[in-house]
Parts: structure tokens; sequence; C-alpha cells
């Protein structure tokens, strides 16, 4: 336990240490309006807020966190193909790839994959 609190203790100085160091060495200089603005989709964020939002760019999120998730979830089942019984790995792999599928199929007859009209 005692050993648990010095390491959090030496993480919590080493972090410190580090935020210090990169304020002390970060070169000041002046910003513009440009540089110290959020660029959020090609938006100008000091305009009107209520201006249409394409859905273009929230589907392509939408897509890209469903496959970075698929990812995420194939990893494991690769690395236990050698630890696990073969019928209940091809079992939970069919499973995982038939629901991802279905999904799938789901987007495309809402038309969520369409981008031109």
């Amino acid at each position: 336990m005692i050993l648990l609190i010095y390491i959090s203790m030496l993480i919590m100085i080493i972090s410190n240490i580090m935020m210090f160091a990169s304020i002390i060495l970060s070169k000041k200089s002046f910003s513009d309006r440009e540089k110290s603005s959020p660029f959020e989709c090609g938006f100008d964020p000091k305009s009107m807020a209520r201006i249409p939002f394409s859905l273009h760019f929230f589907l392509i999120t939408v897509i890209f966190l469903i496959f970075d998730v698929e990812i995420a979830l194939i990893f494991p089942i690769i690395l236990t193909f050698k630890m696990v019984n073969f019928i209940y790995w091809t079992n939970l792999s069919m499973f995982f790839i038939v629901i991802l599928l279905i999904g799938l199929y789901h987007e495309w007859n809402q038309n969520m994959l369409t981008w031109t009209n």
C-alpha cells in the first residue's frame, strides 16, 4: 500500500514538473483572431451560431466512431484465437460481424451513406 502511494506521488510530481516546464519553455507569441479561435467544420465561431449544419460532417463522425469501436473490439478477438475453443471463437466472431453488417444495412436503408441528392 505504501508503495502504491509513493508511485502515485512520484507520478504527480513528474507530471507537475512537466507542466511547469512546458509553461516556462513555451514561446510567448502574439496571437491574432484566426489563431486563437477554434476551427469547427469550416464555421467562423465569431459569426452567427444558428446557421444550417451539414449532416455530412455528423455522418462521417458517426461512421468513424463505429469503425473505431469495431477495431477496438476485433483486436481482442484476434489475440484470443489460440487460447479459446475454435467453435466458440467462430460463433463470437460471426455474431459480432453480423451485428456490424446489420448496422451497415440499416445505414444504407436509411440513405445515410448517400452523399449526393
